[in-house]
This record gives structure tokens, sequence and C-alpha cells, in this order.
């Protein structure tokens, strides 16, 4: 409906305008800024309404056009409705058209057909459109090195471009084909230095709150800089205060890095919000933050998330997470209700839904003292999770996959308990016993010793564990593992 609106005020405006000689321009005034920043805190009713103005007050101003894609691709990244992509995706082709009146001698020009173009891709990699996402990449990705070579100090064009190199530099290798077939090839470092220069040079302004988004996920992830990004996000520099998309990067960031207390602090605030209701993912990421607790409050959350979620994204992780949290309450009945869900729902787009069909197709029942040392180490609650697991023994566990998370899950431990040597001790007992099996165990062992070596500058050792994740092939979880590491080896390899 925002979208109508705005193309209404649009008609409207070029019908009645009377200026004989009115050309395009790209002016981010007072009104694009205010509705840049109402679109970034996903605030999208308030943007709209200042867009409407903008289009009345001045027609041909192109960046109110680019602004307004904002909303469509924002609302199907958190949402993943299929039916409401297919009815917005005609907006793309609109947009564009009217960004081709412009003149291509303003570097506004290549730059707003760009990050338009990197939006819809980015929406079509949630969509499972992967090989039209890699062509809509392309596209952008030529847009801005051409609009590089002619505009060589708008630095505008690092934002996109800071985003596109490091992504390529870490792209797993099961889609490496894409980025060879398209002559495309990237850069961890650079891409991260390309946004950090444009943070640092630009206080405010267009583009600056999503180089900050992009910038703190590329350094969490790809740079595995975590506790500067933690820092970064919990000072004044990143405020969630009547700001969603902020509040959600908070608490997906404090989640991932195992601190299920400070994410179900943020939620709290993000629910008080009258526009949380609009996006069932903070139902999902608080029952997360409750189910690392063991909490069985965390059933509330889920059951809501699936209720009003219309993507299909994380809805096998839920329902196995649902019958994880029932049988730890025992009730069997459910728990295998839930079970049979995960068979049934949602996709096998990401890893963490193909490790929950895995697990529910071929798998019994977990250990339960190995699957509450699971959930409480991931929540961050290390010395309760060695609880369940400190004083038993390898052989208490009869299974060889039973074995194999015991060995992880206690190198996991002693890890966050800055105890390096057992750490590093399971780890590698881990690798030696399921370097060839399915589970994922021996991998992460291996990219957890990466990550340890490298923390402790011992570049050599990092190098090698790096190398050895990405040797172990057909596990759960490859393309994430597969990614984490090949950026492990982007960060640490002389260029």
């Amino acid at each position: 409906m925002g979208y109508k609106r705005i193309i209404v005020a649009l008609f409207f405006a070029f019908c009645f305008n009377d200026s004989p000689a009115a050309s395009y321009t790209y002016d981010y005034n007072s009104n694009c800024s205010k509705a840049y920043g109402y679109f970034m805190a996903l605030r999208f009713t308030e943007g709209n309404n200042i867009l409407v103005q903008e289009m009345k007050a001045n027609p041909y101003n192109l960046m109110a056009t680019y602004l307004g894609n904002y909303e469509d691709c924002l609302t199907l990244l958190f949402n993943g409705d299929k039916k409401d992509y297919e009815q917005r995706s005609i907006h793309l082709e609109e947009r564009l058209d009217l960004l081709d009146k412009g003149s291509d001698k303003d570097p506004w020009y290549r730059l707003c057909k760009a990050g338009v173009i990197l939006h819809w891709a980015l929406v079509d990699i949630r969509m499972g459109e992967s090989l039209k996402a890699a062509g809509q990449f392309r596209k952008s990705y030529l847009l801005l090195k051409e609009n590089r070579d002619k505009f060589p100090t708008f630095d505008y064009n690092n934002v996109f471009l800071g985003l596109e190199q490091a992504a390529l530099g870490a792209i797993p290798e099961d889609y490496k084909w894409i980025a060879s077939m398209f002559g495309m090839k990237g850069d961890v470092k650079k891409g991260v230095g390309l946004l950090s220069a444009f943070i640092t040079k630009h206080g405010e302004g267009l583009l600056k709150n999503e180089a900050v988004a992009y910038y703190c996920y590329l350094r969490f992830y790809l740079m595995s800089q975590h506790e500067e990004v933690w820092n970064f996000i919990n000072s004044d520099q990143f405020s969630t205060q009547n700001n969603l998309l902020n509040g959600f990067v908070k608490a997906n960031l404090a989640l991932n890095y195992r601190k299920a207390d400070m994410a179900l602090q943020v939620l709290k605030g993000v629910q008080g919000s009258t526009h949380a209701a609009r996006y069932p993912i903070f139902d999902y990421e608080t029952g997360n933050a409750l189910f690392y607790k063991l909490d069985p409050t965390c059933i509330t959350y889920y059951q809501r998330f699936l209720n009003k979620y219309r993507g299909s994204l994380f809805v096998k992780d839920t329902w196995q997470k649902l019958s994880l949290i029932y049988y730890l309450q025992q009730d069997k009945k459910q728990a295998e209700y839930c079970r049979q869900a995960v068979l049934k729902q949602g996709s096998t787009q990401v890893d963490a839904d193909k490790q929950a069909l895995r697990a529910c197709k071929n798998e019994p029942w977990p250990n339960m003292s190995l699957l509450q040392a699971r959930l409480l180490t991931d929540g961050g609650f290390y010395t309760q999770a060695f609880d369940k697991i400190g004083t038993r023994k390898e052989t208490d566990y009869p299974s060889v996959s039973d074995k194999l998370e015991y060995l992880f899950r206690l190198g996991r431990i002693y890890d966050e308990l800055n105890d390096d040597a057992r750490a590093l001790q399971y780890y590698q007992s881990a690798i030696n016993m399921g370097k060839e099996r399915p589970e994922h165990f021996a991998a992460r062992s291996a990219l957890q010793m990466g990550f340890l070596y490298e923390r402790k500058k011992r570049t050599n050792e990092a190098l090698s564990s790096y190398q050895l994740a990405l040797s172990m092939r057909g596990h759960d979880y490859q393309a994430s593992i597969d990614q984490q590491a090949k950026a492990g080896i982007n960060r640490l390899s002389v260029k």
C-alpha cells in the first residue's frame, strides 16, 4: 500500500507540475534524510508519508525513487513471504525505468541503480533464487566498477562495493562456480576496509545506517572480530532506541556471540514497539534466547512465530527446537508431533533447516546431558554446561555420534573458559574420530581450532586448521563452515 500511495503521488505530481524544463536530479534533502531514517528503523508508514510529501514537492527528485525501494526489500528480507515477493518484484523494473531518466554524468545515476539491484539480489537469495540473484549481483557489481572508474573520488560507491567484495571473498565452495562464471573476484579484508573508511568519514547521512549494519556482520562473521563488534554495538554509536533494525542486529549478534541474556534484554525492549508485531522474526529470536536457557516459555514464542510467519526459512529449525524443548520436558507425545512437522513443513534452503531435517529423519532422540550442554553453551552459560557433562567420560556414550558430540562440546566449553590446551585436545580428538563422518563436529572442531590459533597469532597453525575444515565434505552445516573457514584463510593470507 505504501508503494501505491507513492506512485499515485508521483502521477499527480507529473501531471500538474507546471515547470516546462524540469530535469531529473538526485537531491538528498531533509525530506529524503527523514525518510531514510524511518526506513532503516523499519518504520515504513512514517517513511512513506515523508516520501509522498517529497514527490509532490519535487517530482523529478530521483532520490525519492531510490529510497522507495527500501520498504519492499526490507519487508521481504524480514518476512520472506513468497506471495508478497511475487507482487512486489515488479517494482524493480519500474524503479529502474525511472532511474534511467537521470543523467549518466551524475555519480548517483549508476550508484542508485546499483543499490536497487543489489537490494533485490539479496531478496532473491532470501527467496532461494540463487541464479537470479547472481545475475543481479553481477549487474550491480559492474555498475559500481564503472562508476568508480568515472568518479574515483565518489566514496559512496564503497558501501556497496565493500559488501560485494567481502561477500565474494568468502563465497562457499559450492557456489564458487557462479562467481567464476560471471568473472567476479573478491577480498574480505579489502571489502571491509572500504566500509570502514566510509563510516569513519561520514558521521551521518545516506547509506550510513546500512554501511554500519554491513560492517558489523562482515566483521563479526568474516573477520571473526567478535569482541570488537560487540563493543561497537554496545556503544553510543549504535542506538536501538526507536530503531527495530538496530534492535534486530544487536539481538541477533548477541545470540551468535552466545549472550542469550543480553539478547533477551534487547528483545524485550523491541517487543514493546508497535511495529515489532509486523515481523515474526522477533518472536523466533526471543524463542531462541529462551531455548538456550532451557526455559520452556520459548514454546509460546516459537508457536507465535510459526502462526504469523509466511516464509519458509527456519521453519524446520523452529519445529525441531520445539521438539527438543518438549523432549527436555519429558513430553514425548508433543516432542514426536513436532518432529513429524519438521518432515512436512518449511524448506531446506539454509543450513539450520537442513540439519533439522537430517536429525529428524535419521537420528534417534539426542542424549539428554549432551543436549543440555549444547544449548547452555550456545547461550553462554558455560559453567552450567560443564556441570552437565564435565564429570562424564567418552565411554559413557555408546554411539559414535554421541562420542563425537561429547568431544566437541567439551572442547567448546574449555575454549570459552580459556583453557586452550584442553580445548585443543578435545577438538583434535573430535577431528580424529569424525573427519570422514556426516556429522559436522569434526569440521567445526577444525574451524574452532583455527579461531583459537588466530587469536593467539599462530598464523600457520590457524591456516592449516581452516584448510582442514574445508577439506571435510558432506557434513552438516557445510556452507556455513566452509564460508567461515574461507574467510579465515582470506584474512590471514598474505597478498
